[in-house]
């Protein structure tokens, strides 16, 4: 498993350059002056065009594209991102402060989800063709159907609004405890997670009723297993995979979805920043925060296959 575990992660590394140069070139295509990418407006509206000229030679944009990425990749690898041309803040620190606040809303949402997903499908999977499994049923089409910004929106209007039980609005308060802050992820993070709920429920509840159906699981029942230790050992044990295979997808989604969910709760997180450099045109900004949200879904590519390796040993032995 070691060896099949370093070589995911050899093969990691020519991805990681392949998709910076993608993102890279991506946006030095978008419309406008490199020029303005680096500076702000307020720095180069009074100098000439021959200062302008000297300010590009100097800043490099006269290089080929090529050697403009190599410089940029070079610095990333050296934990230099540049600077924010809209704050003139170095762009690792606002990662630094942002990222997690966004990857603690993702893992909240995901680990909420995955409780609610498992509890739901299994109920409906145990009592199919019931009311139970009528109204999961019914969960998961409103769930899947309904976009995040709207849930979002919703969620304010009942549970913050009308029944004051959450705060509406901001990511925490100073000097307050985890359970008070607590409070402030609830809202945002069942709004985030409710799509993969729903997808979960149903897809765990398909899942094992296939596994219900097979041979191996009727003749542990005729050998007078207890109908628990059926259903651990052989039916969800076997089910998993598929489902992990799904959590892992939606991690990546969960983080992008973030975008929309951190502008409806005024979430400060690296979602709601990056939409607010792409309307001040923050280049810079917009290249380092597009290239790690894009190093996080290779991320978790690589840890479908580990735990799919883990769950199958043909994988791995392969």
């Amino acid at each position: 498993m070691l060896k099949y575990f370093v070589k995911r992660l050899i093969m990691m590394i020519p991805m990681i350059v392949f998709i910076s140069f993608l993102v890279f070139v991506a946006l030095d295509l978008t419309p406008g002056d490199p020029l303005t990418a680096q500076f702000s407006p307020e720095s180069i509206s009074g100098l000439t065009h021959e200062q302008l000229d000297a300010l590009r030679e100097e800043a490099g944009l006269n290089d080929s594209l090529v050697v403009r990425y190599l410089r940029w990749f070079g610095g990333v690898l050296k934990g230099d991102f540049g600077y924010s041309i809209q704050t003139g803040t170095p762009i690792g620190s606002i990662i630094a402060n942002l990222l997690p606040a966004t990857i603690y809303l993702a893992l909240a949402a995901l680990v909420l989800s995955v409780l609610m997903g498992l509890l739901f499908g299994i109920l409906s999977a145990i009592k199919h063709n019931t009311i139970i499994d009528y109204l999961s049923s019914l969960f998961g089409v409103i769930g899947i159907s309904m976009p995040e910004f709207f849930i979002g929106i919703l969620a304010i209007l009942i549970f913050a609004i009308q029944l004051k039980w959450f705060p509406a609005q901001g990511r925490t308060e100073i000097g307050a405890t985890f359970w008070v802050n607590l409070k402030y992820i609830l809202l945002p993070a069942l709004s985030l997670g409710l799509a993969l709920t729903a997808a979960l429920t149903r897809y765990t509840r398909n899942s094992m009723l296939d596994v219900m159906n097979k041979n191996y699981v009727k003749t542990a029942r005729a050998k007078g297993l207890s109908e628990w230790k059926v259903f651990y050992r052989h039916v969800f044990r076997n089910a998993l995979m598929p489902i992990s295979v799904l959590i892992c997808l939606r991690l990546p989604m969960l983080i992008g979805g973030s975008v929309v969910i951190e502008q409806v709760f005024g979430y400060a997180g690296i979602g709601s920043r990056l939409l607010t450099a792409i309307n001040s045109n923050d280049y810079q900004l917009v290249l380092s925060i597009i290239f790690l949200l894009s190093i996080v879904s290779l991320l978790s590519s690589v840890l479908i296959d580990l735990i799919t390796g883990l769950l199958d040993p043909r994988v791995r032995y392969n």
